[in-house]
């Protein structure tokens, strides 16, 4: 135990025995030995005391006192790691679960002694990822190994030497996101399939997150951190630093989009499976089938779709992510998604309806209209306006905004804030009962407007406790609402008198004053339903990725420095063409259609409707542009070339 301890401080980075603990002299290769020898003697006589603390021996020694240099230290190794193995796999009769923990404690504690290569981390990886559904110590050891790379991920959020060994590859990644989409559809199903008992025990287990889904999230919080929140250094502008900068981007950008490609296609198949458990609750003759619906929205809050995807779409609103490879990739996925929550969110919205109709059928038809046919529903969620009907948006300035000054206010005091709500007619102000300053010329002025310069609404001042002017301004700080027009307030305050040695904090206590867009604070704390909310933020970004599809590739470099050229007339009467290899290039050929000789600069020109006509006949010459003096006259100092001169014949 005491062993066990020492095991679980030296955990700590933040304790000095970490430190101690670090400096020591590798343990050598004949103790471990005998360490091994003592493991084999507990196994044999079944010894589960001197069992397990062996297993805490090795992961202390594993993990700070062990160096597999040499061939005899590597052969040790091996002979620890089958027994450890063997401890592994005994069956469930011959070892306690207790045991089985410290194994995997000890295997996770040693994996890059037990298993030095990538390679061979890699196959044990995916051992325990495809066979421990089979096999509890597997599963186990599955669970241990990914938290603890979790928590490395999470300690090296911004970027360290050991990401590309806590990051597994995509092949491993490909496995753990199966894992979590299989853990997914479970939970869901068992809000239809478990006893009415256990659905009450599900509830009270949500949302803890399993060991996989808690290394997808940690995997995604760190490329996206690195990708979002990291600022190139500004000190630093060398090419080679810029040039590194933006292939590190440019490999973040690329496995966020393969991780985010594999999220969504996850996500659209948990969400399948949250449609049809949906429809089979409203479906069924449960008795608790209202309980079970209200719950399968805190149930889908501890899949994937509650801890995985509102943190994807909110940072692939980012500028970073918001490109034309992303939007291309992530489109038809997202228009997916985008159909099934706002389905599964108007049925969830629906069940109060077919309820009052339950309970209001006659007993005989109950049966029957308690069940909703297909194509029945369909016709419903046509009528339905909307999965957003009947529903109200919070607002974000529903609870308002506080301006305060310091408590209390000091000498020389000055305070000045504008707040700013879009779209509201007139603000509301409700100060704070405590109010107060020493004299009434320490005065809080309100314009109405976004500065000082804007119109004066009223100002207040001074103090009713018996100190400093003993007095305030006009009738004193309002009790009741300021109406202010307009959809901008100032505040301006000064601490004009420095404070007298009788005066108490509650004399000088400053002002505070809550600003709302209505008279009366909306309730703000319910929030929308979850797969209401869901849909919404799906649709956001589903919009914006559109936009960017619209819009088409950004403008280049060469084509802004080429806006006047490309804009030329010049330029317009060519016609091009495409070769084979994806050139475009002028077309050899002339028009065939007879054009006007010259075409006038000052006026828009139109191609006929028949100029890309195969030409039937001879073929017509191309018209003389006539250009402007002004470029003529650039040309011709360009080419050095003088105007010709004409001079008259002499006879």
């Amino acid at each position: 135990m005491c062993i066990h301890q020492l095991n679980l401080l030296a955990a700590s980075n933040n304790l000095p025995i970490t430190n101690f603990l670090g400096k020591q002299h590798p343990i050598e290769a004949h103790h471990l030995s005998s360490i091994c020898d003592i493991m084999e003697k507990a196994m044999v006589n079944g010894d589960t005391c001197i069992i397990r603390c062996i297993l805490v021996v090795f992961q202390v020694v594993f993990k700070f006192f062990f160096s597999p240099q040499t061939e005899r230290n590597r052969d040790i190794v091996r002979r620890s790691g089958l027994l450890l193995w063997q401890l592994l796999m005994a069956p469930r009769d011959q070892i306690c679960s207790e045991i089985q923990k410290e194994v995997c404690l000890a295997i996770s504690s040693g994996l890059n002694i037990l298993y030095p290569g990538e390679a061979e981390i890699n196959n044990l990886l995916k051992l325990v990822l495809t066979e421990g559904e089979r096999n509890s110590g597997l599963s186990q050891l599955r669970d241990v190994i990914l938290t603890n790379l979790a928590e490395q991920l999470q300690n090296n959020r911004f970027g360290s030497e050991d990401d590309d060994h806590y990051r597994l590859n995509d092949e491993l990644l490909h496995y753990i996101l199966k894992i979590v989409v299989r853990e997914s559809c479970v939970l869901i199903t068992k809000c239809q399939t478990v006893s009415k008992d256990d659905f009450q025990r599900l509830l009270s287990t949500v949302p803890a997150a399993s060991s996989c889904l808690r290394y997808l999230m940690a995997v995604q919080n760190h490329l996206l951190s690195n990708t979002i929140l990291i600022k190139p250094d500004e000190n630093d502008d060398s090419d080679s630093s810029l040039q590194g900068e933006t292939l590190k981007v440019q490999e973040l950008k690329t496995s966020i989009l393969s991780l985010a490609t594999q999220i969504l296609t996850g996500c659209d198949e948990v969400l399948e499976m949250l449609q049809q458990v949906t429809t089979a609750l409203i479906n069924s003759d449960i008795s608790d089938r209202e309980q079970r619906l209200k719950g399968l929205e805190q149930i889908t809050k501890a899949t994937m779709l509650g801890h995985l995807l509102p943190v994807l779409l909110t940072s692939l609103m980012h500028p970073n992510l918001q490109t034309l490879t992303m939007a291309d990739a992530l489109m038809p996925q997202l228009v997916q998604l985008v159909l099934y929550t706002s389905q599964t969110a108007l049925l969830l919205k629906t069940q109060s309806p077919v309820f009052s109709e339950l309970n209001s059928s006659p007993s005989g038809a109950s049966e029957q209209k308690g069940k909703i046919l297909p194509d029945e529903r369909m016709l419903e969620e046509k009528e339905e306006p909307g999965f957003l009907t009947g529903l109200k948006i919070p607002a974000p300035w529903a609870a308002g905004k506080t301006v305060e000054t310091v408590h209390p206010v000091r000498d020389n005091y000055k305070f000045k804030e504008t707040v700013h709500i879009p779209g509201a007619r007139c603000l509301y102000l409700r100060f704070d009962n405590r109010c107060s300053s020493q004299y009434d010329y320490d005065k809080l002025v309100i314009y109405a407007g976004p500065n000082t310069n804007s119109r004066k609404v009223a100002e207040y001042g001074g103090n009713t406790l018996g100190y400093g002017s003993r007095s305030v301004l006009g009738t004193g700080w309002p009790k009741d609402l300021v109406k202010v027009e307009g959809d901008t307030v100032t505040f301006s305050f000064e601490m004009r008198s420095g404070r007298e040695h009788n005066t108490p904090d509650k004399a000088m206590w400053g002002f505070a004053c809550t600003v709302r867009a209505q008279e009366s604070s909306e309730d703000v704390s319910g929030g929308l339903p979850f797969l209401v909310d869901l849909a919404l933020g799906l649709s956001v970004l589903a919009c914006s990725m559109l936009r960017i599809l619209y819009n088409g590739p950004e403008i280049t470099k060469d084509e802004e420095t080429c806006q006047e050229l490309l804009r030329s007339k010049l330029l317009q009467r060519c016609q091009w063409q495409v070769e084979a290899n994806g050139v475009i290039s002028p077309a050899l050929t002339p028009s065939p259609s007879p054009l006007p000789l010259t075409i006038d600069e000052d006026r828009e020109f139109t191609y006929p409707s028949d100029v890309l006509v195969p030409p039937v006949g001879h073929y017509f010459d191309l018209p003389r542009i006539r250009l402007p003096p002004g470029i003529m006259i650039k040309l011709r100092e360009i080419s050095g070339r003088a105007r010709p001169q004409f001079r008259p014949s002499i006879k």
